[in-house]
C-alpha cells in the first residue's frame, strides 16, 4: 500500500491533460502510479516534468547509454518500481537485452555481460557516485573519453535524476506497475 494514494480516474481536466503528456503518445496504459502521486501536487509534478521530459526525449547521450545509467542507478537504489517501469518500456527498443538488463542489477555487472569499454566507464561511475557522490579522477577520464562537456554534464544530472526518483518511489511504498519487468530475484546490488 504506497503512503501517498495515486489519483484515480475521473480526473480533473487539468491534471488529465497534464497525466497525459508525462506518458508516451499511444500508450494504451493508465498513467503509472508515480506520476499520479506527484500530481497530488500539481505545481511540483509540473516542474519535475520538465527536467525528466527533456531527459527522456531530447537529452544528448545515446538511447542506449541513457536506458543503462537508469537502469544502473535504479538497482542501486534499490528501486524495482522505476527499474521495472524502464525495463519494459524502454530496454528493447533502445537495445539494452535481458542479460546485460539483469546484469544492471548484479554487484558485478561485468561479470553477467559483456559490455563496451563506454558502456563499462558508465556503470563503473554509477557505482561510484552512488557510493561516494563523487567521480574519482579515473573515473571521470574512462567517461570523457567517450563523452564531451554537454554530454558529461548530461550523464551527472541523469545519474542525480533518478537517484532522487528512486528515493520518491522508494519512500512512497510504489507497487509495480502489473506490466512492468519484474526485479530479478536476488538481484539487487547493495545500495
Amino acid at each position: 500500500m504506497p503512503r501517498i494514494e495515486p489519483l484515480t480516474p475521473p480526473y480533473p481536466d487539468p491534471v488529465d491533460r497534464a497525466l497525459r503528456r508525462w506518458m508516451p503518445p499511444g500508450v494504451a496504459q493508465e498513467p503509472i502510479a508515480l506520476f499520479r502521486v506527484l500530481h497530488r501536487n500539481p505545481e511540483l509534478a509540473s516542474r519535475m516534468f520538465a527536467l525528466g521530459a527533456g531527459l527522456l526525449g531530447h537529452g544528448l547521450l545515446p538511447a542506449l547509454d541513457r536506458e543503462i545509467v537508469v537502469a544502473r542507478v535504479t538497482a542501486r537504489a534499490g528501486c524495482a518500481y522505476e527499474w521495472g517501469v524502464h525495463a519494459a518500456a524502454f530496454a528493447a527498443q533502445v537495445g539494452l537485452g535481458p542479460d546485460r538488463l539483469r546484469a544492471t542489477t548484479e554487484p558485478d555487472p561485468a561479470a553477467g555481460a559483456a559490455w563496451t569499454p563506454r558502456h563499462r566507464a558508465l556503470l563503473d561511475a554509477v557505482d561510484e557516485l552512488h557510493d561516494t557522490a563523487h567521480l574519482s579522477p579515473s573515473a571521470w577520464d574512462g567517461l570523457s573519453a567517450h563523452y564531451d562537456d554537454a554530454r558529461l554534464l548530461e550523464f551527472l544530472v541523469l545519474v542525480g535524476w533518478y537517484r532522487t526518483i528512486s528515493q520518491v518511489a522508494n519512500s512512497l511504498l510504489l507497487e509495480a506497475e502489473s506490466w512492468a519487468t519484474g526485479f530479478p530475484a536476488g538481484g539487487r546490488p547493495d545500495a
